[in-house]
């Protein structure tokens, strides 16, 4: 009489909660839980920065003809609740239409003792939403002296830059493309670089691509979509940096935490560095927290470059491209680092899982 047969693959589990138990080792739940934490942190972020924009000392020069003229208004501007305004005197219109295109203030305001009409001096090149916040803080307050004011752009964004954002996705997709490739090459061979040689591979595969990217990118955000008018070399070697400094930071996470790195690498990058880089809200409109990183990280610091570039003749380039350089050279020399003084058997990425030298894991 033929025995019924008997599922060998459940008695070998032991059961539903034993192959549950096999499949979700405590490894995955915590990348798991590493996952959902990043992911909060970047609605947090992202939220946090944007749902509420207030203007916060936004730069502007003041001038009339008489000097005490510019002097009281400047003070009266200074003043007005909440500081929306951070005024400052200039000698006459030509020196206040200067620190605009030096980027040392972001708008001026010209008083015309003789008429009851002044001029606000805007560039909408450096992001609409602050010259708009400019043109309803100024606007309101002329309103209250009884006087009225007429906006004139002098850096206006390009007619295919809307809003003056292209810059900003320009860096972002640089920056986007900068970590992914790190991790690509990292990945690859395990999360951590096997050897010195290895890691200046693939820094060199990495500065080959900044330069591929840097390039295209430039092409594609001037001469294809006419999007941006500014110099296409400065453009490129601008998204050369951006490219390599935010690869090198990945490959530098990488090295220090094994795969966690990328999920480092994107908490810096994505969810602490756009939110923060005054794309569609510049500093002035951002909350304090992310007004004062900004400029630190490299969203920021590409993205007030790219608009240097495009609108304000390279004017003010070199702190935000020190900024860039510092971190692709402290990149560079961690993932150098780790890579000569990692621990474990050769052959193998350490922490990777591959397996190494006759047939043991790597330690």
């Amino acid at each position: 009489m033929t025995q019924p047969t008997q599922n060998t693959d459940a008695g070998r589990s032991g059961g539903f909660l034993a192959e549950i138990k096999d499949a979700v080792t405590i490894r995955a739940a915590l990348l798991v839980l590493g996952v959902l934490a990043l992911q909060l942190a970047f609605i947090a972020s992202y939220i946090g920065a944007f749902h509420h924009p207030k203007p916060s000392e936004i730069p502007i020069a003041v001038t009339a003809p008489l000097a005490q003229v510019a002097e009281r208004s400047a003070r009266q501007l200074a003043a007005l609740p909440g500081k929306p305004l951070d005024p400052r005197t200039a000698k006459d219109e030509a020196a206040a239409v200067g620190l605009i295109e030096n980027r040392d203030v972001d708008g001026a305001l010209i008083i015309d003792p003789a008429d009851r009409t002044d001029r606000l001096l805007v560039a909408s090149g450096a992001g609409a939403a602050l010259s708009q916040a400019l043109e309803g803080v100024v606007g309101a307050a002329e309103r209250a002296q009884g006087r009225t004011v007429r906006v004139i752009d002098v850096a206006p964004a390009y007619k295919g830059d809307s809003r003056g954002l292209s810059s900003f996705y320009l860096v972002i997709g640089w920056c986007v493309g900068g970590y992914l490739c790190a991790a690509i090459l990292a990945i690859s061979a395990g999360a951590r670089p096997a050897n010195s040689a290895r890691a200046v591979i693939r820094l060199g595969a990495l500065l080959v691509y900044a330069i591929a990217a840097g390039l295209l990118g430039a092409v594609i955000a001037g001469p294809v979509l006419d999007a941006l008018p500014g110099s296409l070399m400065g453009l490129w070697g601008l998204g050369t940096l951006v490219v390599f400094a935010v690869g090198a930071i990945t490959l530098a996470f990488q090295g220090l935490a094994g795969v966690v790195g990328i999920g480092l690498a994107i908490l810096l990058v994505v969810v602490l560095g756009n939110p923060s880089a005054g794309g569609a809200y510049p500093y002035p409109l951002l909350p304090p927290f992310w007004s004062t990183i900004g400029p630190a990280l490299p969203p920021g610091a590409g993205t007030y470059a790219a608009r240097s570039i495009t609108y304000f003749k390279g004017n003010d380039l070199a702190g935000p491209m020190l900024v860039l350089a510092g971190w692709a050279v402290l990149g560079s020399a961690v993932t150098l680092a780790c890579a000569a003084f990692r621990r474990g058997r050769p052959g193998a990425a350490v922490g990777s899982g591959l397996p190494g030298p006759a047939g043991g894991s790597a330690g």
